[in-house]
């Protein structure tokens, strides 16, 4: 099974007092890493946030909004630090005194002295809100993995169109492989005539010739490659996280095309390298994007 790393998911679920909105969106990223935006005072709700959503989520980057609104979600309370006002309303009196002064000290003044009292804002105990946050992200997860596997299809068969593109070239290569050294045999014996009217010594031609077999052999590289292309068909249907050993099979099948290309003196053959290559190129294009 395919899934890309692309997708967006929204939910919002409401009760008589609450309504809450939770959207997430991923993109390509080497590991999973989930950031939260959540409202300073439901933090504590972060992980367990994450943890539904790696239910959903093995591979890419998510970045989660979540706006929560209702009445009373937060409680506004009043704190005065009387010691601090003790000291304020002591010193103000030895000022008074120090200085003969006659001002009164008056609670207004008192109160307006910096630190004197602030007000603390403390979220309201609501039982329903974790539910309701919970189910939205659930379900906001749920579309994101969906629209995933959605795009996952479409990168599937664009892989699977790329494939049977290779699996063609190899065989116009493993049809043309056996002929490239009598060609080679020919122009060599041609090139002889061209340039000695003597006989050609043939046991010479026979050693070149068997020189030329040894280092063009392509048979090895052929071999892994269809070995590459078996492993890539059997981890396409694996349902797990996949990108990563994909992107490494591709880069052994660029390797093999590569090595074949050095090897084979042969335009036939240097054609379909090029077409593989292209092939490969695109695989390694949409394999950015799998989980």
């Amino acid at each position: 099974m395919v899934y890309s790393m692309t997708g967006f998911g929204r939910s919002t679920k409401k009760n008589e007092q609450l309504s809450i909105t939770v959207e997430m969106k991923s993109v390509n990223h080497r590991f999973c890493e989930i950031s939260v935006r959540i409202p300073r005072q439901w933090v504590a709700f972060e992980d367990k946030i994450k943890k539904v959503i790696l239910q959903h989520v093995k591979r890419g980057k998510v970045e989660v909004f979540v706006n929560i609104e209702g009445d009373g979600l937060v409680k506004r309370k009043l704190h005065i630090d009387w010691d601090l006002m003790k000291e304020y309303y002591h010193s103000l009196q030895r000022a008074n005194e120090q200085f003969s002064l006659r001002d009164q000290v008056t609670l207004s003044h008192l109160f307006q002295l910096e630190g004197v009292t602030e007000i603390v804002e403390e979220e309201t105990e609501n039982e329903e809100l974790e539910q309701l946050l919970l189910a939205a992200v659930k379900e906001a997860a749920e579309q994101l993995a969906f629209m995933r596997k959605q795009e996952g299809e479409t990168l599937l068969a664009d892989i699977q169109t790329q494939l049977s593109s290779i699996e063609k070239s190899v065989q116009v290569i493993e049809k043309q492989a056996p002929f490239v050294i009598e060609y080679y045999r020919e122009r060599l014996t041609k090139r002889i005539h061209e340039l000695s009217p003597l006989p050609a010594d043939e046991s010479r031609i026979l050693t070149e010739v068997a020189i030329f077999a040894e280092k063009s052999d392509i048979n090895e590289e052929l071999k892994r490659i269809r070995s590459h292309l078996q492993q890539v068909v059997a981890t396409l249907e694996k349902d797990e996280p996949i990108g990563r050993k994909l992107d490494f099979l591709v880069q052994e099948l660029n390797r093999e095309a590569n090595t074949i290309g050095a090897k084979a003196n042969d335009s036939l053959i240097a054609m379909q390298v090029v077409e593989i290559k292209s092939a490969l190129e695109k695989i390694k294009e949409q394999v950015q994007n799998i989980e």
